[in-house]
C-alpha cells in the first residue's frame, strides 16, 4: 500500500450518521498525524464538523445537482487522494469514487441483505450487534486504523457556548436540581413515542421538585413541540416545561444539552446528539431494532423497546403510519416505564 497522505471522507447526511462518523476522524487523526484529511457532506450539515481538530479541510454539497456534483468530482480528481472513505454508498457518492480515479478505497458495508431479511422476513442473519460507529469504522481497517472508548464528539466553539449561556439565563437553570431533555420529534412517524406520552411523562417529572424540562426540536418542530410543553405545564399548573424548538442553532443545541443530566428522545438526530454531548439518554425505539446499529453509542443510555411484537422491525429507516395498524412498538411503552428509568439513572453518580 502507497504512503498515506491525503484522505478524503464522503458521507452527505444526516445529523445523526455524520455524528456516528466522529470516532472515526478522531482515529485516523491519532494513526496519520500529519496527513491532509477532508471531509465531504452537504452544506446544511457542515457545522457538526467544521471545528472538528481532527480535520484538514470542509467540503460542502450545496444542492446536489449533477452538475455540482461533476465539479467536485473533478476537484477530487484534482487533489489525488492516496485513500477514500466512503460511509454513504450512494449513486452520487459512487460517481465521486469512479471519477477520483483513487484506487484504495473503503466503502461502509451496511449489511444490506441481512437488513432486509430482518426487516421483511424477519429472519436475524446479524452476526451479533455492530454499531454503526464502528461499521464506519471498518472502512479504514486496511489502514491500521483501530478505534478508542471515546464515543461521538461535536466541537462547540467557545463563543457558543458563551452565546448560549447568557441567552438561557432567562430560564434560570441554576435554581434547579434536575434539567431534562426531551427531544420528542423524528423524522418519521413510526419512530415517534406519542406526544401523549411524553407529556404524561413530563407531568410525573412535574412532581419532582426543583425539575426543569427543556424540549428539543428543529424549525418544523415549533407547533408539535409547544403543544406538548402547553400540556404538560397546564395540566402540572407549573411552568416546569420550555419550548426550544428552532430557537437554536445544532451547535447551539448541542451547548443546551450540556445544562441536561438527562435526554429522553425518539431514535433521532438528536438522541446521537445527546450522545456526543456524553449526556444520559433514554431513548424510546419502535419499528426499528439495534440490530441496525443506531442505538445510543458511546454514553450511558437505556434504551426502551418491545421486542416480543413479531412485526418489529417494520422498516430501517421509519414509515409515515403503522404498517400493522395498532402501533403497538410505541404505544406499549408507558410514561411510566420511562420515568422508571429515568429515576434510576438521575440517582446514578
Amino acid at each position: 500500500m502507497r504512503t498515506i497522505n491525503k484522505i478524503l471522507i464522503i458521507r452527505f447526511s444526516s445529523l445523526g450518521d455524520i455524528l456516528l462518523a466522529s470516532p472515526l476522524l478522531r482515529a485516523l487523526r491519532k494513526k496519520f498525524k500529519v496527513a491532509q484529511i477532508d471531509f465531504l457532506l452537504k452544506r446544511e450539515y457542515s457545522d457538526l464538523v467544521r471545528y472538528n481538530s481532527h480535520l484538514s479541510n470542509v467540503i460542502e454539497l450545496e444542492d446536489g445537482s449533477f452538475q455540482q456534483l461533476r465539479q467536485l468530482g473533478r476537484y477530487i480528481r484534482q487533489q489525488r487522494y492516496d485513500y477514500i472513505i466512503d460511509i454513504h454508498n450512494s449513486l452520487r457518492s459512487r460517481y465521486l469514487r469512479i471519477v477520483s480515479l483513487c484506487r484504495q478505497r473503503g466503502v461502509v458495508n451496511k449489511r444490506v441483505i441481512a437488513r432486509y431479511a430482518l426487516v421483511h422476513w424477519k429472519r436475524n442473519f446479524y452476526k451479533g450487534i455492530v454499531p454503526v460507529a464502528e461499521r464506519y469504522l471498518e472502512t479504514a481497517k486496511p489502514l491500521g486504523v483501530t478505534g478508542d472508548d471515546g464515543g461521538l464528539e461535536i466541537t462547540v466553539p467557545r463563543e457558543i457556548h458563551e452565546s448560549v449561556r447568557a441567552r438561557l439565563e432567562r430560564y434560570h437553570l441554576d435554581r434547579y436540581d434536575r434539567v431534562i431533555g426531551f427531544a420528542p420529534t423524528a423524522r418519521h412517524f413510526t419512530k415517534r413515542w406519542p406526544s401523549a406520552h411524553f407529556v404524561e411523562c413530563g407531568i410525573r417529572l412535574a412532581g419532582y421538585p426543583r425539575s426543569k424540562i427543556l424540549v428539543f426540536g428543529g424549525k418544523d418542530d415549533v407547533e408539535y413541540c409547544g403543544d406538548i410543553v402547553h400540556m404538560i405545564n397546564s395540566t402540572s399548573g407549573s411552568q416546569i416545561a420550555e419550548n426550544l424548538a428552532n430557537d437554536f442553532t445544532i451547535l447551539e443545541t448541542a451547548a443546551v444539552m450540556d445544562s441536561c443530566q438527562l435526554v429522553i428522545s425518539n431514535d433521532s438526530g438528536l438522541m446521537h446528539l445527546a450522545a456526543a454531548r456524553k449526556r444520559r439518554v433514554i431513548a424510546v425505539f419502535g419499528s426499528t431494532v439495534g440490530e441496525f446499529g443506531f442505538f445510543p453509542y458511546g454514553t450511558r443510555s437505556s434504551v426502551l423497546e418491545k421486542k416480543d411484537l413479531p412485526c418489529r422491525p417494520c422498516t430501517h429507516i421509519g414509515k409515515e403510519k403503522c404498517p400493522a395498524g395498532h402501533f403497538r412498538c410505541m404505544k406499549d411503552i408507558s410514561a411510566g416505564d420511562v420515568v422508571s428509568v429515568a429515576e434510576g439513572m438521575l440517582v446514578q453518580s
